[in-house]
């Protein structure tokens, strides 16, 4: 049956939400904080690192001063970008799909990541998804000058609106707690996907939550019964 969107416009966040790049991100973190003298995480540990910015993480997660924390994303990057930002990654099954139904369906759609723009940059051209995007938007390279959620989604917001883009009725989809706080502050709605890096908890505040895309589909398109 022929569909339609509920939402002019959809911002994604990426790290747990469209793609799992926890293979990768465990394997830089294990060599990164042995090399700084910090005890390395193992994959359950992964939920205090995976979603916020590393300079954060480093800070809050192993009580880096700031100084260290750029020293440590610094050192954390050159070995992302030595290694290919898109080694480990994949795609949440059936994400890729409904993205480019959306996209069919004429949404906007927009990245609206914690993880630097060149990385976003290069996954969802590594996975085919790019020309779905209206525009790709992450943190700034030293994760400093725009990096918070809620600056991210701001600017995401700011481009699209730039290309005439309608976001009066944007959704975000993200799966932590970040994502939620982020949005409240541009009074947009959340829907909360379950397959990421996350705390139960976490989803407070979302408008919806799900656990498979199935169900996320339901939630961004509904059947058109007049077409």
């Amino acid at each position: 049956m022929p569909t339609r969107p509920r939402w002019t416009c959809v911002l994604w966040d990426v790290d747990g939400t469209i793609v799992d790049a926890s293979e990768g991100i465990l394997r830089r973190l294990t060599v990164t904080l042995a090399h700084f003298g910090r005890p390395t995480p193992t994959r359950a540990e992964l939920v205090h690192w995976i979603g916020p910015p590393m300079y954060d993480s480093f800070q809050v997660n192993v009580r880096m001063t700031p100084a260290e924390a750029s020293e440590a994303v610094t050192f954390y990057r050159t070995l992302g970008k030595s290694e290919g930002y898109t080694a480990g990654a994949k795609l949440i099954d059936g994400i890729g799909e409904l993205i480019g139904e959306l996209s069919a369906d004429g949404v906007a759609q927009a990245t609206a990541s914690s993880k630097p723009e060149r990385q976003v940059d290069a996954l969802m051209q590594h996975f085919g998804l790019a020309p779905y995007f209206a525009t790709l938007v992450g943190a700034s390279d030293d994760e400093r000058t725009m990096s918070s959620k809620s600056e991210v989604i701001g600017e995401a917001l700011r481009r699209l609106d730039a290309l005439g883009v309608d976001t009066s009725r944007a959704v975000l989809i993200g799966d932590r707690h970040h994502d939620i706080d982020g949005a409240a502050d541009h009074d947009i709605p959340v829907v909360f996907v379950r397959w990421g890096f996350s705390w139960p908890h976490e989803s407070e505040g979302a408008q919806a939550t799900v656990d498979t895309v199935a169900e996320l589909r339901d939630l961004l398109l509904v059947a058109d019964a007049d077409g």
